[in-house]
């Protein structure tokens, strides 16, 4: 009944945070991310009273699978940007800056902290240093799709900015898994070729084969349907499905084997999308029954913060370069590779600033990177958590500034969005 109660409470705290907000022109996914801080144990949690905000972080974490489904409906409706014709026109650009954003921003984050380590190693060990260069490619997909939602953008900008959201998580899991193997190797002394290259390209095949087969398998049932409302609930029933199967584990032959449930709810929504002729108005359905799940997702993450990091002045001071550096990264490589492959201005100047966001993928990659173990596994932890806390409150509103800017989306949009929430 508790966990039933901490639901409620935090999708009504963070709608009515969205009534303040938006007399600000402010982003949804910032409101819920500042409820969520509100209701958390640093806030209201500190009252101790049952249904009435988190009083720890245990009660916060009893929602996870709330916030896994959200992140499976999430990336299934990315998946609806993979449609072939759609990336007959931008398809190889996504590709292209896709890649070279996230390993630049890597890049730069492995050598501004080595330098540090260098200047500094009693604080900050080459290990640690180089498994946040990793973490630094990942990319939060959902307050960039929440962000595009909830303003309705439109554009060269927006229809290149979800694809390469989507290929952060597949480039990001090979970077972290080859960098991770590296630093393990630093500290134990010995490299396994196994864990640093077999192990991610396997996930990664065996995401995208789970995910196919499921799209394959929903766009076949839901021709036994003849209404859309069943043809509704199927494919929500196969979104979940694909997210409880996304956690199994195994190992054949010393090689574990595990899945993303991202690639594999992206790849399901990929197929159905280029495969079901009803898929735009199911996509729409789907869309319309999670958004109260992803309010609630984003409150779960707001809540999640950990603001005792800023008691740590040399923590902040780390989590300072690492943020400069990663945001460096992601706006340099993405200005970069805009301008290679000939994309418009107004895209070379602006998509490196809605590639800021970081959490969900970030936070997988750091309960990982807990291995390093001791003072390492620790600081990294902690590096991220500040990290995310800054990217997740600022990054919305910079996604939607960007957005702006590029013409995508429009005072008439945020006006007419203001007029009906007053009339409502």
């Amino acid at each position: 009944m508790i966990a039933l109660l901490n639901v409620a409470f935090a999708l009504l705290a963070g709608l009515m945070m969205t009534r303040l907000f938006s007399k600000k022109h402010l982003p949804d996914v910032t409101a819920f991310l500042v409820s969520g801080v509100l209701i958390g144990p640093f806030c209201l949690g500190r009252l101790g009273i049952p249904g009435l905000g988190f009083p720890t972080y245990d009660d916060v974490a009893a929602l996870s699978v709330l916030s896994n489904v959200a992140m499976g409906f999430i990336a299934f409706a990315i998946g609806n940007e993979f449609r072939l014709e759609s990336l007959k026109k931008t398809g190889r650009s996504a590709l292209i800056i896709g890649v070279v954003q996230s390993v630049i921003a890597s890049l730069l984050v492995d050598l501004t902290l080595l330098l540090f380590h260098l200047a500094r190693p009693d604080l900050l060990s080459a290990p640690a240093a180089i498994t946040l260069g990793a973490i630094a490619a990942a990319t939060a997909p959902a307050a960039t799709l929440m962000v595009v939602r909830q303003y309705k953008a439109k554009g060269e900008l927006t229809s290149l900015l979800l694809p390469i959201v989507a290929l952060d998580d597949a480039v990001g899991l090979i970077i972290f898994a080859v960098s991770f193997g590296i630093a393990r190797a630093l500290i134990s002394g010995s490299v396994s070729l196994v864990s640093v290259l077999v192990e991610p390209l396997i996930e990664i095949v065996c995401s995208l084969l789970l995910g196919a087969a499921a799209g394959f398998l929903l766009t076949k049932l839901e021709t036994m349907f003849h209404s859309n409302t069943n043809r509704t609930s199927m494919t929500i029933a196969f979104v979940l499905l694909t997210v409880a199967l996304s956690s199994l584990k195994f190992t054949v032959g010393g090689v574990k084997i595990g899945f993303s449930s991202l690639l594999v709810c992206m790849m399901l929504g990929t197929l159905f999308c280029n495969l079901s002729p009803l898929s735009d108005d199911l996509m729409n359905r789907a869309d319309r029954w999670s958004r109260p799940l992803l309010a609630v997702f984003f409150v779960i993450s707001g809540a999640e913060l950990q603001l005792e990091v800023f008691g740590e002045p040399m923590l902040v001071l780390i989590g300072v370069i690492y943020i400069a550096a990663r945001s460096l990264g992601k706006y340099f490589g993405a200005y970069g590779s805009a301008r290679l492959t000939h994309c418009s201005q107004k895209v070379v100047k602006n998509l490196g600033i809605t590639l800021l966001p970081q959490a969900g993928v970030a936070l997988g990659m750091c309960v990982t990177a807990q291995a390093l173990g001791g003072k390492d596994g620790a600081l990294v932890r902690n590096i991220i958590l500040f990290s995310v806390l800054i990217y997740e409150l600022v990054g919305p509103l910079m996604t939607k500034k960007a957005l702006e800017s590029a013409g995508e989306i429009t005072s008439e949009t945020v006006d007419r969005r203001s007029t009906a929430e007053k009339k409502a």
